[in-house]
């Protein structure tokens, strides 16, 4: 990009409201540029970059191997219809399942979560990957900002370009950690960890900074996180996930120690933590999804995981 897009870029950042704070030393920035630390953060391709080189570092294997494995399993596409259609339709064919999941609980979230929230509210799409969310949110009126730590074209914020025709104006995208989010407090309405809260190294940091960019009154959504009513459980599956991702990918996808998963205990922990409650939403995610508990019961496997969807409000 050049300099004068680059300050294009900048003022359109600039135009949509959004307060920057630094993610490498907290100082609030009025620009780009951090006086106090001198990190700054780049705007390439339409895309905000506030990794800071330590933490770009840090997460740079993460990213390779995510990106990778990501890729050989299919996912993204050269077509527009492919973006546009999410989570609706998987015109790839690739995932139709897991599209189905993302999709009920959108629509949960919107019309049940959301449902009082102003239009014209800002939201924050935490761990956006290719934007669908996003997108579908700016069509219904919202105003939302999407974060993640992957940039490509295919499936992470890059993929962002195929909604700008249906757009009246692109939704800003930033690559930043969820735990060093590079925004001022209080200037969101809602903030919803996509299907990412279970990639946190560190889920009360996540959440803390979650609730930190969120207005008094607002909410944070936890969505598309696997739960499970045991803890052996939840282990059980990130070492069968391991074992398969080594044999298929070549890599064990374990360059951070993530959360994984969610499970009462740990929900509990959170809310002693930070003194939240969480309300718990069940989606309908169809019969044979309910069924699936009984299945591996008389099959003599472990508990399938669950999706529900947890909200906490933040106290004024």
């Amino acid at each position: 990009m050049g300099a004068q897009q680059a300050c294009l870029a900048a003022g359109d950042l600039a135009l949509s409201g959004i307060r920057l704070r630094c993610p490498r030393c907290a100082t609030g920035i009025a620009a780009l540029d951090c006086a106090a630390c001198n990190f700054s953060i780049a705007i390439r391709d339409g895309i905000a970059h506030a990794l800071s080189p330590e933490s770009n570092a840090h997460h740079a294997r993460f990213m390779e191997d995510y990106e990778r494995i990501r890729e050989s399993e299919g996912r993204g596409s050269e077509s527009d219809d492919f973006y546009l259609g999410l989570p609706y339709r998987d015109t790839s064919g690739r995932n139709r399942g897991q599209w189905q999941i993302r999709a009920r609980s959108y629509d949960y979230l919107v019309r049940h979560l959301l449902d009082g929230t102003p239009r014209g509210s800002r939201i924050l799409d935490l761990g956006a990957g290719n934007g669908w969310m996003s997108y579908r949110l700016a069509r219904a009126g919202y105003r939302p900002c999407a974060v993640d730590l992957i940039t490509n074209d295919r499936d992470g914020l890059g993929a962002a370009r195929h909604y700008q025709t249906c757009l009246a104006k692109r939704f800003p995208c930033f690559q930043a950690e969820i735990s060093r989010l590079p925004f001022a407090d209080e200037q969101f309405e809602a903030a919803v960890f996509n299907a990412s809260f279970h990639y946190a190294e560190d889920y009360e940091a996540s959440l803390r900074e979650a609730m930190r960019c969120v207005k008094a009154g607002g909410m944070v959504i936890i969505s598309d996180t696997p739960w499970y009513a045991r803890e052996e459980s939840g282990r059980q599956m990130l070492a069968e996930r391991r074992a398969a991702f080594l044999q298929s990918h070549g890599t064990a996808a374990d360059s951070i120690a993530t959360l994984g998963y969610l499970t009462d205990e740990r929900l509990r922990r959170m809310e002693d933590a930070m003194s939240i409650h969480w309300n718990v939403h069940r989606p309908w995610y169809g019969l044979r999804w309910a069924m699936r508990p009984l299945v591996a019961k008389l099959r003599g496997r472990r508990e399938p995981s669950k999706f529900r969807l947890y909200v906490a409000r933040k106290v004024g």
